[in-house]
C-alpha cells in the first residue's frame, strides 16, 4: 500500500485552503484530513467535513490518551491536531492524504514520517497583502485578527524548513504548480 502523504500549510490567509480543496478536486485518491479543533465553528463549516469541533477539555483527555500524530495551542483556548484514527481511516480506504494544517503542525508530522511526505508551504506575495487578506476574510474581532497577523509573521520565517515553497501570487498559476509539484511526489 502506498501511504504518501502532502501537507499543504502557510500562515493564515496565505491560501492554503483553496489550493488544497483545487487539489482534491483534480487527483485521483486524495483524501482529506480532517483536524479536530476548539475553535468556534464558523457558518459555513461542516462538523466532520472542515473539522471535528470539540470542547478544550476533550481536546485535552485526547493528547493524555496520545490519539493525535501531532497538536499544537495555536492560539489561547484553541487547539489543532490531527487524530491517528483518522490518517488509519483515510489509509484504510487506500487514499493519498492531503492535510491543510499549521506550520507546526507540518513541521511535526514531516519529522514523523520523513521521506513518506511532501511538504508544501504556501507564500503571499509579501506581508501586506497577507495582512489585507486576513482583514478582508471580516471573521476576527480585532483581538483576534492581531494575533493571527503576528502568528502569521512569525511563521513566515519558516519557509526554509518545507520541501517546495509556492508562492500564492497569481490563483491559476500557484494551483497549476502544486498539481505539478503533488503529481510528481506521488509518481517518483
Amino acid at each position: 500500500m502506498n501511504r504518501k502523504l502532502i501537507v499543504v500549510t502557510a500562515p493564515s490567509g496565505a491560501g492554503k485552503t483553496t489550493i488544497v480543496k483545487h487539489l482534491l478536486d483534480n487527483i485521483n485518491d486524495l483524501a482529506f484530513s480532517v483536524s479536530a479543533t476548539t475553535r468556534n465553528k464558523r457558518p459555513d463549516e461542516v462538523e466532520g467535513v472542515d473539522y471535528y469541533f470539540m470542547n478544550v477539555s476533550s481536546f485535552q483527555t485526547l493528547i493524555n490518551e496520545d490519539a493525535f500524530v501531532e497538536w499544537e495551542q495555536v492560539y489561547e483556548h484553541q487547539y489543532y491536531g490531527t487524530l491517528k484514527k483518522e490518517v488509519e481511516r483515510l489509509w484504510a480506504l487506500g487514499k493519498y492524504i492531503i492535510f491543510d494544517i499549521d506550520v507546526k503542525g507540518a513541521i511535526n508530522i514531516k519529522k514523523i514520517y520523513k521521506d513518506k511526505v511532501l511538504t508544501i508551504f504556501v507564500k503571499p506575495p509579501n506581508k501586506e497583502i497577507l495582512i489585507n487578506r486576513l482583514k478582508n476574510r471580516k471573521t476576527e474581532n480585532p483581538e483576534s485578527l492581531k494575533a493571527r497577523i503576528t502568528k502569521a509573521e512569525v511563521e513566515l520565517l519558516y519557509e526554509d524548513k518545507f520541501d517546495y515553497v509556492l508562492i500564492n501570487d497569481d490563483l491559476t498559476k500557484a494551483f497549476k504548480e502544486a498539481e505539478k509539484v503533488v503529481f510528481k511526489f506521488l509518481i517518483g
